[in-house]
C-alpha cells in the first residue's frame, strides 16, 4: 500500500512538468538583449525572434537593457519568474564580468539555465581613415611611436570590445586610452568621426562600413579569414601568433525553469536557425550558426568563464 502511494505521488508530481511542455508558449516570450540596439548581438536576435514567433505561434519580443557590462540586464532576468517567459541574450561580457567585478549581485554563470548557444562571429580591428596604417604591423609600429597619445573606443566597460583590445595591447606591448561608450553605435559612430583612433567591434555590422571606405580594416581575430571579408587577414598571419578570439551569442533562462521548457526553447531555437530567412541573415552577416545542446552550452559557458579570468589577469585590464 505504501509503495503504491509513493507511486502515485510520483506520477502527481510529473503532472505539472508534463503540462509546462504541452502547453508553453500560452503567451509572448521576452528576451532580454544587455547590449544597445544596432549592437553585433542584437540585429541577429531579432531575426531569430521572429522566425522563432511563427514557430511557437506566440510573439517573441526582444528588449535592450544595455549598462555595467551586461549586468543590468542579467540581473533584471535573474530575478525573473522561472517559467520560461523571460530569456537573455549572453555574450562574452556575461562570462567576462564574471571576474572583472568584484561585487556583483548575482553569478553571471551558475545563476541561469543554459539553452543553447546560438551563434559566433569574428572581430575585425578597425582604425580610422585619417590612420596612415595599412596594415596590423604598420599600425603597431604607429602607435609604438605615441604611446598614451591614441585613444580605442569600446561598447563599455567589460565588453568583449574592450577586452579583446586589451588583450591585443597586452600581447603587442602597447598604450592606448580605452574610452568605453554605452554601447557599440555611439562608440563605433566617434570612430567613424575620427574621435577615436581604433576600435574592435564584431565584424556583422561593420561590412558596410568597411566597403564604403569610412573605416578600414587591419585584421579579424579568427583562426582564419571570415568566408564573408576574404580580403582581410587574420591577427594570427598578420604576425600576432596566438590571437584568436570569438564573439558569441547564446540564450538564457533563469534557474530553476522547468526541464521541459529548457528542452523545448532548445529545440525551437535550433530549428529557427535552420530556417531561410535566419541562415540567409547569417551567411551574409559573416555570423557562424552554432545550435548547441543546453549542456555543450553550459560547459562552454563555464570554460569562457575561466578563459577571460586569465585573460584578465594576464592583461590587467580594469574598469575605467
Amino acid at each position: 500500500m505504501k509503495r503504491r502511494f509513493k507511486k502515485t505521488l510520483a506520477l502527481i508530481a510529473l503532472v505539472p512538468i508534463l503540462g509546462w511542455g504541452q502547453d508553453y508558449p500560452s503567451r509572448p516570450i521576452r528576451v532580454v538583449v544587455p547590449y544597445s540596439a544596432g549592437g553585433s548581438s542584437d540585429g541577429p536576435m531579432r531575426v531569430i525572434a521572429q522566425e522563432m514567433s511563427k514557430q511557437l505561434g506566440q510573439q517573441m519580443v526582444v528588449e535592450n537593457k544595455p549598462g555595467q557590462g551586461a549586468m543590468l540586464g542579467s540581473a533584471e532576468v535573474v530575478k525573473a519568474p522561472p517559467d520560461g517567459y523571460t530569456l537573455l541574450l549572453a555574450s562574452n561580457p556575461n562570462a567576462i564580468s564574471a571576474s572583472l567585478y568584484s561585487r556583483l549581485t548575482h553569478d553571471p554563470v551558475e545563476d541561469f539555465a543554459p539553452i543553447s548557444l546560438l551563434a559566433s562571429e569574428q572581430a575585425v580591428l578597425l582604425v580610422n581613415p585619417s590612420i596612415p596604417a595599412k596594415n596590423l604591423q604598420e599600425f603597431i609600429a604607429y602607435v609604438k611611436q605615441r604611446p598614451g597619445k591614441l585613444d580605442y573606443s569600446s561598447s563599455g566597460n567589460g565588453s568583449a570590445q574592450h577586452l579583446f583590445m586589451a588583450m591585443f595591447l597586452s600581447m603587442t606591448g602597447l598604450q592606448m586610452n580605452h574610452i568605453p561608450y554605452k554601447g557599440s553605435a555611439q562608440a563605433v559612430t566617434d570612430l567613424l568621426g575620427g574621435q577615436v583612433a581604433a576600435a574592435m567591434p564584431g565584424l556583422a555590422a561593420m561590412r558596410g562600413h568597411i566597403r564604403e571606405g569610412r573605416a578600414r580594416a587591419l585584421a579579424v581575430t579568427g583562426a582564419k579569414r571570415a568566408g564573408a571579408a576574404p580580403e582581410i587577414p587574420t591577427m594570427i598571419e598578420s604576425g600576432l601568433k596566438g590571437y584568436e578570439l570569438y564573439v558569441w551569442m547564446g540564450i538564457l533562462a533563469p534557474k530553476g525553469t522547468p526541464a521541459a521548457v529548457i528542452d523545448r526553447l532548445h529545440r525551437e531555437f535550433t530549428t529557427a536557425l535552420r530556417a531561410p530567412a535566419v541562415k540567409t541573415f547569417m551567411d551574409g552577416a559573416a555570423i557562424e550558426a552554432v545550435g548547441s545542446t543546453p549542456a555543450e552550452f553550459g560547459a562552454f559557458f563555464r570554460e569562457e568563464k575561466a578563459r577571460w579570468a586569465k585573460i584578465i589577469r594576464e592583461t590587467g585590464a580594469r574598469i575605467d
